[in-house]
């Protein structure tokens, strides 16, 4: 490089790395998260369904007794908890396909294959995201007033993130540098 060189630093993929891990970090917590639905007495994460007993006597202070059954008695959560799953591993995938190339640094032909990678990703994790409050709702009877939780939250933000990843993996700014100078 002679002295009037001047090269022009852009961290759209060093970005993107990092949208991905955070992706994939928010994506593990919202499997593992014990709060997807909340209710009063009630809760629903993707492993299992929790319910709180009524208290015999209304005016003692002690609570209920807490009661846990499996979720993965119906094909609805069963297929919400594969696509996430799946989600996340193509996620992965991507992340480590991701990180290789940019340590190498010139593998830029494994960017598009990371985005499509990424792309499947935010496809899956937004069908088992549109799935779940579906199925739920459809049939659920509660009585009281629920929310779906930061357990569910945090799954929109990982897919969010993919998303992200993906488009700023797909940004060529390696043709552009040579035209300018």
């Amino acid at each position: 490089m002679s002295v009037n060189e001047v090269y022009v630093f852009r961290p759209f993929k060093l970005i993107a790395l990092l949208c991905v891990f955070l992706a994939l970090c928010l994506d593990v917590v919202a499997l593992l998260s014990p709060a997807w639905v909340t209710a009063e007495h009630f809760s629903l994460s993707l492993w299992e369904s929790c319910s709180q007993a009524e208290a015999r006597h209304p005016s003692e202070e002690e609570e209920g007794q807490w009661s846990c059954f499996s979720t993965l008695t119906t094909d609805w959560q069963i297929a919400t908890l594969v696509l996430l799953v799946a989600g996340a591993v193509a996620t992965l995938v991507a992340f480590f396909v991701a990180l290789i190339s940019l340590c190498q640094g010139t593998q830029r032909r494994h960017y598009r294959t990371v985005a499509i990678f990424l792309f499947t990703a935010v496809v899956l994790q937004a069908c088992a995201l549109v799935l779940y409050p579906i199925k739920f709702i459809d049939g659920t009877v509660l009585q009281t007033y629920h929310e779906f939780n930061w357990g569910y939250g945090l799954g929109w933000g990982a897919t969010i993130f993919m998303l992200g990843g993906g488009i700023l993996f797909c940004l060529r700014t390696d043709i552009y540098e040579d035209a300018m100078y």
